[in-house]
């Protein structure tokens, strides 16, 4: 079968800054081509990505990840049946959540012995469930634990065709980041998801150095006979021209959504708002290390989409030569350049010219030698096209009905 896959480049700048820092908090590199890159851990971008989703896309298509599980479903199960007490709706929450995933709810000691309440059990690890799925859950909960009867509850789980419907509420209406990040379930592999996105670590195009910044602060109480500064500290930066890679697999994003919630007749619509509300967060979205430090507020200079049909294909082989410092300075222009002369070749050399769409975005004269890697767009038009994309190809009969339709009416 021919798939759709979506590889995603980029080519963004950023001054001093410490986006992602390691254990002891200088800006995280990797060695690549022999020499010391800048690096942004996948995970840092993919949780900046989620983190633009909340603006992107309704909470009712996004999910949460957390040990407070049952805290999380308890307060859905209250706010169905308000007589209950927390303690009440917490025993339900944490019985519904053991049965639908096999995961163990249990009380974690108190952090203080001042604390007015035992805390509310945790699981053992971070559980991504969508808020279809806690709501599906919490009704369940309510149905079966009337006015708070947790023995009632479990009598109600162990019939198994209850038992199924707490685990299938658990695996369907899978929210937009499950569906493209993937989960894991330790206590119960059936429930995980295979993501549907590969994020690379983004990487520096050229050789970079971490710097030291020595700073001081002030005491605004103190007097002229108090000389000297408050606190003094370093922390370290460095900046860099980031080459960005990511792909999205769109058939297996389309699996994990399933019927797409509310878009039963239309499941096609539900996949393209998850692919476009992807593109354009994982474009415009920064982690946000040191971000009140530095102000590093950047936007990408280069944006390069293209369809593939067998398997993603990262560009990053194009910098395994660390790009030289241009002659006026700045390290942009020439991997454009680069990059311009690497992606021909190895789409001639591979047989894969002309075999699907590209697009690009790109800003300024140094960019200019892009080109020809793609159609030019702006982000409004970039986000348009490809969610046009999704829908023809996911839906070729649609597709042509639509054209058959059209030209009928034209007469041709």
């Amino acid at each position: 079968m021919t798939r759709l896959i979506l590889d995603i480049h980029i080519l963004q700048t950023v001054p001093p800054s410490n986006l992602n820092r390691d254990d002891t908090g200088a800006p995280k590199s990797a060695t690549y081509g022999g020499v010391q890159r800048s690096r942004v851990s996948s995970q840092a971008w993919k949780r900046a990505t989620r983190e633009a989703f909340t603006e992107l896309l309704d909470k009712s298509e996004l999910g949460i990840r957390t040990k407070k599980v049952a805290e999380e479903l308890a307060g859905r199960v209250q706010a169905l049946d308000p007589t209950l007490t927390r303690a009440a709706a917490l025993e339900l929450a944490a019985e519904t959540i053991s049965t639908a995933t096999g995961s163990k709810i249990a009380v974690p000691k108190r952090k203080s012995k001042d604390d007015a309440e035992d805390p509310a059990g945790e699981s053992g690890y971070l559980m991504f469930l969508s808020d279809r799925q806690f709501n599906a859950l919490a009704a369940l909960a309510v149905e079966g634990g009337k006015g708070g009867d947790v023995k009632a509850l479990k009598d109600f789980l162990k019939v198994k065709a209850n038992k199924d419907r707490a685990k299938q509420a658990a695996d369907t209406e899978h929210s937009v980041d499950i569906a493209l990040f993937g989960r894991m379930v330790a206590d119960s592999a059936d429930l995980s998801v295979d993501a549907a996105v590969q994020v690379a670590h983004a990487l520096s195009v050229h050789p970079v150095e971490v710097e030291s910044d020595y700073y001081t602060a002030v005491d605004d109480r103190n007097t002229d006979a108090e000389p000297g500064a408050g606190m003094i500290g370093t922390v370290e930066f460095s900046s860099a021209t980031l080459y960005r890679y990511a792909a999205v697999d769109v058939n297996r994003l389309q699996e994990n959504l399933g019927s797409g919630g509310n878009d039963d007749d239309r499941p096609v619509e539900a996949t393209r708002r998850a692919v476009t509300a992807f593109l354009e967060g994982f474009i415009t979205s920064l982690p946000t290390g040191k971000i009140n430090t530095f102000g590093n507020q950047t936007l990408p200079a280069a944006v390069i989409v293209k369809v593939r049909s067998r398997r993603p294909i990262s560009y990053v082989g194009a910098f395994e030569r660390p790009v030289p410092m241009g002659k006026n300075g700045g390290f942009l222009q020439d991997a454009c350049e680069q990059l311009a002369t690497f992606v021909p070749d190895l789409e001639d050399r591979y047989g894969l010219a002309g075999n699907g769409q590209g697009w690009v975005l790109r800003v300024g004269d140094e960019t200019s030698a892009l080109d020809g890697l793609g159609t030019g767009v702006n982000l409004p038009a970039l986000l348009a096209a490809v969610g046009d994309t999704v829908v023809d190809r996911l839906q070729p009969e649609t597709a042509a009905v639509g054209r058959v339709g059209a030209a009928a009416e034209s007469g041709t």
